[in-house]
């Protein structure tokens, strides 16, 4: 038996607004919506699948909201200076790096529209 994969499933307001902000910036698939108006939402780039709920109380719910320098998600990647620069030149929210850590991984930092910090690591 092999654990083969995770999708994080972030709470947020639109999830709609939440699943085209990963298309047009992050160049993830919409993969679908769920019930109209759409109450859930998942995109997908390679292996890498996120899926939205929507907020009963209409905020997201990001983990920097509870601690300021924590992140939500953590993707591998095998080339984060590529990354970068196809997130720079498509406008998303780059909040740092690339950047080399004391661990050995290059790394940057993505905010979407809702506050979810995600790292892209190398």
């Amino acid at each position: 038996m092999t654990l083969k994969s995770i999708a994080p499933q972030f709470v947020v307001p639109d999830v709609v607004r939440a699943a085209e902000y990963y298309r047009d910036k992050l160049g993830f698939k919409i993969l679908g919506y769920f019930l109209t108006p759409p109450v859930f939402a998942m995109v997908r780039r390679d292996g890498v699948e996120i899926h939205r709920g929507k907020s009963d109380a209409g905020a997201a719910s990001p983990g920097s909201a509870r601690r300021s320098d924590g992140l939500d998600a953590y993707i591998w990647v095998d080339d984060v200076n590529a990354l970068y620069e196809e997130f720079r030149t498509r406008g998303a929210n780059i909040v740092e790096g690339p950047v080399d850590r004391v661990y050995g991984r290059r790394e940057i930092v993505v905010r979407d529209l809702d506050g979810f910090r995600i790292a892209f690591g190398q």
